[in-house]
């Protein structure tokens, strides 16, 4: 009891002397230029004690106990730890953060600091890419960057995606950017049997995405730059410990919607009421929803695994290994890649001598989906069942025509063909293998160490194989039809050598940074295909295509920086393609900007701008890119084997030239770009406007020819003048940062024009289904490229149309192309994107949507499908688009089909992906965690369009592979 007794006076000394020991600190917090900082977090480490200043920058803390650690933060600077000792006052100076305009971004043959930029340059890294789902590189960057519009081509696992960026700048050649990949341009076409060309690159190894977008920041790349240049860096090693990262997830692809079609009830009553006695005996008893049997709710796994860290202590490495398996919502399809790839950046000789090797491969296996079960699935008779155990074709329903010479059936030839035997009994597989990789040598010379000399040499081979086999029990119109082989090889390689000289020189406030070089690239192609069913009618059954082409290049770029305040850069790029003859090859392509840092004047004194940088830039760019090899020259090509001239009892197979232009020379882009970038209340808010004027000339285009002028009705020629002019915007905002909450909002719009300034001959393009040979778009003089050329509908009283009524335009009393007018375009005037994100303590939001405006689709799906003559034309009984309840139309013409009744506005918003992460920390150790994460994509979309989906590619919506919904739920462990 004694002893009880002390303990408890014991305890009565303590609790006051402790008591005593929690002492309040108060204090100021400001600039280094005295202003007072409001809102700045002062808070005790590691507890949640703590205050936030006021206006005039005064805070006071309670409860602070001796050797406690007071940590002050505020974002755009840097953090400050101050160790208690009983103070009664700290006064605290913080020092602006200027980490992100020191930010490293990568450019052309080189890097610059974000604050040093003259052009048009965005660049996002890991901590900015879409979370979720993402299998290309293209999907990591949708929605983030003003001017820049991602489309995927569709719901396929690994499906390619259409980027553009600031609109078209060509008719007829490639409008994709040139994509760089750790210095090593590539192609940007993708070998038969691969869905896509940037398939090879694991996203979870790119570290950041840098997108070139105006001509004074792209021509340093020249020709290959005319639409943009996306730089993709991977991750490098760092650090001295190795450290090891492991992320897995399973997702699940799910169908979000079908076509509009009728329902089997639907489709028999309407026979019923249009049909003869023969239509109606073909009816079937079913309800068969052909679409339901084609698509399926489909999962993918993914597996990454990857390890950084130093060898020797001068050999940083990272390498990494990649598993995805992707099964498509289309029965049949899959995307399967392996990849793994290397990088090693040793340094010898005091740093002297640096060397970066960049290495990955990929194997890629396909399974393609027959796709044209999506348009039959739509077709077919919805009262017939799948199978008929009368059929010949392994009891698949088929429409039957009965071959008396043969005494045989076969499938009747206007037919669709049963969609589920198209999903079953095609068998379409491929393998690619891609070796991409780069050897990098940077010395700085020992005897002038101003100059540093740069060889990079790259090589990118790919190789592909495959195949397609039909099934004989495939119902088909041909009376000998025993099933079909068909297959092919493609080998394609690409081949760099840079060789240039950087020369850096700072003098008192002068930094100059000079750049000089050549190279040298070149690409091969070799193909093969063999085609049976061609073998066994006596045709040419064995196609060769084998094709070389040349870019050679001298480039230089000057850059000079005079305290901070002034920038300028300029730049020259000769390019040589052997596409064009000897006296039209070489094309040359400056560009110069002026950029002004007008917060680093000594006369600009501000408490909100931190940042006002004006920037201005003109560039030229060459494009022949997508323009075919060697039509300067006369070429010829063999005729069939089937067509050979008989010279007596022989038959010898003859050649025919192919057209020929001798005159075709660089298209030419030159863009005028003016900017502002900026940044607000200690860069809480940020970001940037431009504004653009891009005119491309000596536009190449297939024009008509006449008459016995050359080989062929029409030839590529330079015809005309094209121009883009917009206006973009890109604010990042944090309105909350604390120790335990941020929350970060990025929001970004682009407004774009894209007219034909000049074009001698209006040029038809844009091919629908229905009819025969018919177009629905048209470029011409004065208008956007690929606008609709269409009648302009007559509706009655009660707004439904009327069929082949349309307004006469020129009120000559003729319905003819005279009537016709050019009505909206497929490219969007508007587009935004808006992502936030939200951080609490271990818990992690990200949400990204998108919105595109002034977008128009040519629903070709309810035009080709929905009149009334279809559902039983032709002694068959075909399905019809629900659209026939509203149009009543009943047969199908060539003015129907271009009525701009089916011009439909496809604006657009899209919430593209919503993702919530948890983060465990310590999980093995100190410095290990967990994150675990579900995921949710393509959730939500706002329209009015009537088709399937709103965005589509080019804008005419036919047979479109439908965008799945993703549910995903994965880890991330690094360790």
């Amino acid at each position: 009891m004694r002893t009880l007794y002390k303990g408890l006076l014991l305890l009565l000394f303590i609790i006051p002397a402790s008591i005593l020991a929690q002492e309040s600190v108060s204090g100021n917090v400001t600039e280094t230029n005295g202003m007072p900082i409001p809102g700045v977090n002062v808070i005790v480490k590691n507890s949640s004690r703590g205050a936030v200043t006021d206006f005039d920058g005064n805070y006071t803390v309670n409860n602070v106990q001796k050797n406690d650690t007071l940590v002050y933060s505020y974002i755009g600077f840097s953090t400050k730890e101050i160790v208690f000792v009983n103070q009664s006052t700290i006064n605290v100076i913080l020092e602006e953060d200027s980490s992100s305009l020191e930010e490293v971004v990568v450019v052309g043959y080189g890097s610059t600091a974000k604050k040093d930029l003259t052009g048009a340059v965005d660049q996002l890294s890991t901590k900015d890419f879409n979370k979720g789902q993402n299998n290309t590189a293209s999907q990591l960057i949708t929605g983030k960057i003003a001017g820049v519009n991602v489309t995927s081509g569709g719901g396929a696992p690994g499906e390619g995606s259409s980027i553009t960026i600031r609109g078209l700048g060509s008719l007829s050649l490639n409008n994709s950017p040139l994509y760089v990949i750790d210095g090593l341009p590539i192609s940007n076409d993708a070998v038969g049997g691969s869905r896509n060309p940037l398939d090879f690159m694991n996203p979870n190894d790119i570290e950041s995405i840098t997108v070139l977008k105006d001509a004074s920041a792209t021509a340093i790349y020249g020709s290959r730059a005319a639409n943009g240049v996306i730089l993709i860096t991977s991750k490098k090693g760092k650090g001295l410990d190795f450290k090891f990262n492991y992320s897995a997830s399973t997702t699940l692809y799910s169908p979000t919607d079908y076509v509009d079609v009728l329902d089997g009830n639907q489709f028999r009553s309407l026979v019923n009421s249009v049909g003869d006695s023969d239509d109606i005996s073909r009816l079937g008893t079913a309800n068969t929803n052909w679409q339901d049997l084609i698509y399926q709710d489909a999962f993918g796994t993914e597996h990454n695994f990857s390890t950084t860290g130093n060898i020797g202590g001068f050999m940083p490495v990272r390498a990494s290994v990649g598993y995805s398996d992707q099964d498509g919502i289309l029965k049949n399809d899959n995307f399967t890649r392996t990849t793994a790839s290397v990088n090693l950046k040793p340094s010898f000789l005091e740093d002297h001598l640096k060397v970066e090797v960049n290495a990955r491969g990929m194997y890629n296996e396909n399974t393609f989906g027959n796709r044209d079960a999506i348009g039959a699935s739509v077709d077919y008779d919805p009262t017939q069942s799948v199978y008929d155990p009368t059929s010949p074709y392994s009891d698949y329903y088929a429409w039957l025509t009965y071959n008396p010479a043969e005494d045989t059936y076969s499938q009747y030839t206007l037919a669709a063909t049963n969609p589920v035997a198209l999903i079953n009994e095609k068998d379409d597989t491929a393998e690619v293998r891609r070796l991409i990789g780069n050897a990098k040598v940077d010395y700085q010379l020992h005897f002038f160490p101003d100059l540093t000399a740069t060889v990079n040499i790259g090589l990118d081979k790919t190789n592909s194989h495959g195949r397609t086999i039909v099934s004989e029990n495939m119902p088909s119109s041909q009376l000998d039809w025993n099933g079909s082989y068909n297959s092919y090889t493609n080998d394609a390689t690409n081949q760099l050598f840079d060789a240039y000289l950087t020369y850096k020189k700072d003098i008192d406030k002068h930094s100059l940074t000079a750049v000089a070089g050549y190279s040298y690239q070149s690409f091969e192609n070799d193909n093969y295909s063999y085609d049976s069913e061609a073998e066994e009618e006596g045709n040419e059954y064995e196609f060769i295509d084998k094709w070389k082409s040349v870019l050679l290049s001298y480039f230089g770029r000057l850059n000079y920086n005079f305290d901070d305040r002034y920038l300028v850069t300029a730049s020259l790029r000769a390019d040589a393609s052997s596409k064009l003859n000897p006296d039209d090859r070489w094309g040359y392509f400056p560009s110069a900007a002026v950029a002004w840092n007008i917060n680093n004047e000594d006369f600009f004194q501000s408490k909100v701008i931190n940042q006002l940088k004006l920037r201005v830039g003109y560039g030229e760019i060459g494009n022949v890119n997508g323009l075919g090899d060697y039509e300067f020259l006369t070429r010829y090509t063999r005729s069939r084997t089937n067509a050979n001239y008989q010279l007596g009892n022989t038959f010898v197979q003859t050649y025919r030239p192919e057209a020929i232009n001798e005159n075709l020379k660089w298209e030419i882009g030159k863009t005028f770009n003016a900017g502002i970038d900026y940044a607000l209340f200690n860069s809480r808010i940020s970001g940037s406007v431009n504004a653009y004027i891009n005119k491309t000339q000596d536009l190449i285009s297939y024009v008509t020819v006449s008459p016995f002028t050359n080989f062929s009705n029409g030839i590529n020629a330079n015809i005309g003048d094209m121009e883009n002019k917009g206006i973009e915007f890109a604010v990042n905002f944090i309105p909350v940062q604390t120790e335990d909450f941020t929350w970060s909002i990025g929001y970004n719009i682009a407004y774009n024009d894209n007219e034909i300034t000049n074009l001698p001959d209006q040029v038809e393009t844009g091919g629908i289904t229905g009819g025969t040979g018919n177009n629905i778009q048209l470029h011409k003089e004065g208008y956007s490229p690929y606008s609709y050329w269409v009648y302009k509908q007559v509706y009655d009283e009660n707004n439904k149309p009327i069929e082949g009524a349309y307004v006469d335009r020129n009120g000559d009393n003729i319905i003819n192309d005279d009537d016709k007018y050019l009505a909206e375009d497929p490219y969007a005037d508007i587009t935004m994107g808006l992502n936030t994100n939200l951080n609490y303590k271990n818990w992690d939001l990200a949400i990204v949507s998108r919105a595109s405006l002034g977008n128009y689709n040519y629903n070709n799906m309810a035009s080709a499908k929905s009149y009334e003559l279809r559902a039983t034309e032709n002694g068959i009984l075909t399905n019809l688009h629900a659209d026939y309840y509203n149009s009543s139309f009943q047969n199908l013409t060539d003015t129907n089909l271009q009525s701009d009744y089916y011009i439909q506005d496809a604006s657009f918003f899209k919430l593209d992906n919503i993702t919530l992460g948890y983060t465990i920390n310590k999980v093995f150790s100190e410095s290990s965690n967990l994150r675990i994460y579900g995921s949710a994509q393509n959730v939500l979309t706002i329209t009015d369009y009537d088709g399937l989906d709103p965005e589509i590619s080019g804008g005419i919506d036919n047979n479109f592979y439908p965008r799945p919904r993703l549910y995903s739920i994965g880890i991330n462990l690094n360790f």
